[in-house]
């Protein structure tokens, strides 16, 4: 199967080759502090639950200048993003609640969750902003050693944890769980399937986490078969995306099936069926079918899909007044 490059960029993927995450300079710490003195770094802001600050009136990252980070964050430690277009970009959490809430009214600012921001906020700085997540939750999650069970020392600018103690020491990285997600196609239908508590009308590809000693093509093929029954042959792959919630990276295939049989093994899905183009297209002029929102691969794969089987643009697709926003 040709797979021509997808087009829109893929949400959350921004940074490109934009970005210097200065991995060399994160265990020397006078160049850091340095790095953030300068007159042109921006310091942004998460709270606890992991939602970006933004500004009131328009959707854009809350940049706090050197000045302001010593005033009100002087204690905070801060962790390194990296430099982009010269600018470095460092990270504070705001750990307890009832400061972010009065943090918002005093900087002019309002909270944003990611799936928000994904598709409001520019790319590079969603992509940031998803960075900056799935740093945050693993800094919040690793706590004690798995080797030993002492405490960990936050480390490198934010990006390694150290066991402190001393006949241990073992150094831990963020951690990242790889998943596959794919669209399945056969004889010009595709195979899409949905959750029990998603909205009526949602449909999506089927995805999971890879397992140890898989390759990720296997992957596909097994998670298809688990959750449909469905026989996978060839594998394709075609695009990848940061999933910070809390911690995967979605790795998106397209893959031939041999045959349509549906056997379900499992209840993880509600459903699983295919549907041509032309369903599609009925679906969701009548609301009847949803598909993910753009924030997603799973939209990426479908539309990648309808134009390159039926020449057709998922996001320009005829919807109904009051069909669901995504």
């Amino acid at each position: 199967m040709g797979a021509a490059a997808p087009s829109p960029p893929v949400p959350l993927t921004g940074l490109g080759q934009v970005l210097d995450r200065c991995a060399e300079h994160r265990d020397d710490g006078t160049w850091i502090e340095a790095l953030a003195r300068r007159p042109e770094a921006c310091h942004f802001l998460l709270d606890a639950s992991g939602e970006a600050f933004v500004e009131a009136g328009r959707d854009v990252l809350l940049r706090i200048d050197p000045a302001t980070r010593e005033r009100l964050f002087a204690d905070t430690r801060a962790s390194l993003v990296g430099i982009a277009h010269g600018v470095p970009w460092l990270l504070l959490v705001i750990a307890r609640d009832e400061r972010a809430a009065t943090l918002e009214a005093m900087l002019g600012a309002r909270r944003m969750s990611l799936r928000a921001a994904g598709l409001l906020l520019g790319a590079e700085e969603a992509a940031l902003f998803a960075y900056a997540k799935g740093l945050v939750h693993w800094q919040q999650e690793t706590r004690f050693c798995s080797h030993c069970g002492a405490p960990l020392l936050l480390v490198a600018a934010g990006h390694r944890m150290q066991c402190t103690r001393s006949d241990c020491a073992r150094v831990h990285f963020p951690r990242t769980d790889p998943a596959v997600i794919m669209l399945v196609e056969h004889a010009g239908a595709c195979l899409l399937g949905r959750q029990a508590g998603w909205g009526p009308g949602r449909w999506s590809t089927l995805a999971g986490f890879v397992e140890p000693g898989e390759t990720l093509e296997d992957a596909v093929r097994r998670e298809v078969a688990e959750e449909s029954g469905v026989q996978v042959g060839a594998v394709h792959y075609l695009a990848s995306q940061p999933w910070p919630m809390p911690r995967s990276l979605m790795l998106g295939f397209l893959a031939q099936a041999r045959d349509r049989h549906i056997q379900r093994r499992d209840h993880e899905l509600e459903d699983v069926r295919w549907f041509t183009p032309e369903e599609i297209v009925h679906g969701i002029a009548a609301g009847s079918f949803v598909p993910s929102t753009r924030l997603s691969v799973s939209h990426l794969l479908l539309a990648h899909w309808l134009r390159l089987r039926a020449g057709l643009e998922l996001d320009a697709l005829p919807r109904p007044a009051t069909s669901p926003a995504g």
